[in-house]
């Protein structure tokens, strides 16, 4: 029984995994797009979180593609509310898969490995990526039912087992303790479909005897565990998330804890099961009990939906205050770009210019936080490095959606040369925040291989931050005062730092070859070097456009252009 257990669980969960990557791989995009443009209202995003849950078949997963998108700033918090309510609702579709398999006329392994044949022919063979990854889908489905059908034979001898009937009539009498064991089996397993698919097969199985209203006195205050623990999944996809994406993750969480507690008085005195054998009113026996549990699923999560949907933007408002925005994080934020200014363009256009001198200090920081970590050794300062870097992120998005608002109004001459140009300046700040992240990532190689600079790399690192942060001192002068003589001189930086890099590099490959570093460190340094003057091409375009007057005409097209 517990190899049968074990190997089928493992089949289950690995089922799963193939059906959800295989449509990630098919659709994933279409996905996102579909998550993205179709959740502008709660209402629409639960149906939509609904549809694809029950398509991939996880809850988890569809929170964690959420998360995702929250992180990213494609999806606001209220958006991801709606589609995070939905799938709870659309997990229950796996419950009513594995109710199938108590029908008496379905052999489940008999219909799951022509499909699982099926799926890696298509898998093989293919010749598209769409073709195969359709295939990857197939054989998910077919293994997710055989893992079903082999947990199914496991616990058909607890049948004959009288101790472990007895044990789960303790565990029924007691709704507090089941619900306990529910939300624990679903953290170990990471999925409230595996854990809620478990307690379905062993009543099948008659673990829970052939007393089945005292089998559902176990299996529904346990369905509510497991919409406890599945939360789990998003509060560790958000843990490297922005604050934004917590949110998400703590709202999904109010949702379920909060609609258990409203749930469980009822369990407690019988009520809950009364209702669920009033809307499944046939005959409980072997074949029809997880169709039942199935029904309480469902009615848990539906009626959890009713309630809370209408209530999202309370959920919003209390995940804001669970995870509040800290003063230096509100301190980094763009504050001046104000809408009623879009009807004087020149005005909203010096608002978008403060804003962009705002996110070059950002920026800055983020370098200067990558450039200490890995000087120092400092773990801290490198993860400080990708919450600024999330910051920059912000900022573009942010002006962005501003300017692109700006340039839809009727604009002069001098706004309508100068909105395109500031548009480049942006993304060229935003790459300086990729090249720092970049760098942080340099830092954790020489961390975590226990590395070290010799001296002479030493002086010569810190001779590239002098000259990267004098750059940035510059270029934040000049488009605060529009002042391009302070542009020019950004321009000697950027020569000097070409210069650095040839020379550098030179100088490290005579130190590899005279045996004074180890390769290794090498490549640490010149991946350093090279991220350093990328980060002077960026800042250099902005000195360009400075220098231009922030008009195409002025400017050389080659300058200009971000450069990777």
């Amino acid at each position: 029984m517990i190899f049968g257990t074990a190997g089928g669980l493992g089949l289950f969960l690995y089922g799963m995994v193939l059906m959800s990557e295989g449509l990630r791989k098919a659709a994933g995009q279409k996905l996102k797009k579909i998550l993205e443009t179709t959740t502008k209202r709660t209402f629409f995003g639960f149906l939509v979180g609904a549809g694809v849950t029950a398509i991939i078949q996880a809850s988890g997963a569809t929170t964690v593609i959420v998360i995702g998108l929250v992180n990213a700033g494609l999806l606001t918090l209220r958006q991801a509310i709606g589609v995070i309510i939905g799938s709870n609702v659309g997990t229950t579709a796996t419950a009513w898969l594995v109710s199938i398999s108590g029908l008496s006329a379905f052999d489940v392994t008999t219909y799951a490995l022509p499909v699982v044949g099926v799926g890696f022919l298509m898998q093989l063979v293919g010749r598209t990526r769409k073709v195969r990854s359709f295939g990857e889908v197939l054989l998910g489905f077919g293994i997710l039912f055989l893992g079903i059908g082999f947990m199914k034979d496991a616990f058909g001898p607890l049948e004959r087992s009288q101790r472990v009937q007895e044990l789960f009539v303790v565990v029924g009498s007691r709704p507090l303790m089941a619900l306990l064991i529910g939300m624990g089996l679903t953290i170990l397993l990471q999925s409230s479909s595996a854990a809620i698919a478990i307690v379905q097969l062993l009543a099948m199985g008659g673990g829970f005897g052939t007393n089945w209203e005292a089998a559902l006195n176990v299996a529904i205050p346990f369905v509510l565990g497991a919409n406890i623990g599945t939360t789990i999944t998003a509060q560790l996809a958000a843990i490297q998330a922005n604050r934004v994406a917590k949110r998400a993750a703590w709202a999904h969480t109010m949702f379920n804890v909060f609609g258990s507690v409203i749930a469980f008085p009822f369990v407690y005195i019988g009520w809950y099961r009364a209702l669920v054998q009033l809307i499944a009113p046939w005959e409980l026996d072997g074949s029809t009990v997880a169709a039942t549990i199935a029904v309480a699923h469902t009615i848990f999560n539906v009626a959890s939906s009713f309630i809370f949907l209408p209530l999202a933007r309370v959920l919003e408002k209390t995940a804001m205050v669970l995870v509040p925005e800290r003063a230096s994080e509100a301190a980094m934020r763009p504050v001046v770009l104000e809408r009623h200014l879009l009807g004087t363009p020149i005005i909203a256009l010096d608002q978008a210019r403060r804003e962009i001198v705002r996110m070059t200090t950002v920026a800055r920081r983020a370098v200067n936080e990558a450039l200490e970590g890995l000087e120092k050794g400092d773990v801290k300062k490198l993860e400080l490095t990708l919450v600024t870097e999330d910051i920059v992120d912000n900022f573009q998005y942010e002006i962005t959606t501003y300017l692109t608002m700006l340039s839809k109004r009727e604009l002069s001459d001098e706004v309508s040369v100068q909105l395109p140009v500031l548009l480049h300046t942006v993304n060229d700040l935003e790459r300086v925040g990729d090249h720092a992240v970049n760098i942080s990532e340099i830092a954790r190689r020489k961390i975590g291989q226990k590395l070290s600079f010799s001296d002479n790399a030493q002086t010569e690192a810190a001779q590239l931050k002098v000259e990267i942060n004098q750059m940035f001192e510059y270029i934040s002068t000049a488009l605060e005062n529009n002042d391009t003589e302070t542009a020019k001189s950004a321009l000697v930086n950027e020569a000097n730092l070409n210069k650095m890099q040839r020379d550098f590099r030179r100088n490290h490959v005579q130190r590899m070859t005279e045996g004074k570093c180890l390769p290794e460190t090498g490549l640490i340094f010149i991946d350093l070097v090279d991220n350093v003057e990328k980060i002077g091409d960026h800042l250099t375009n902005i000195a360009q456009a400075v220098i231009g007057g922030l008009q195409w005409d002025g400017i050389e097209a080659k300058r200009i252009w971000p450069k990777t």
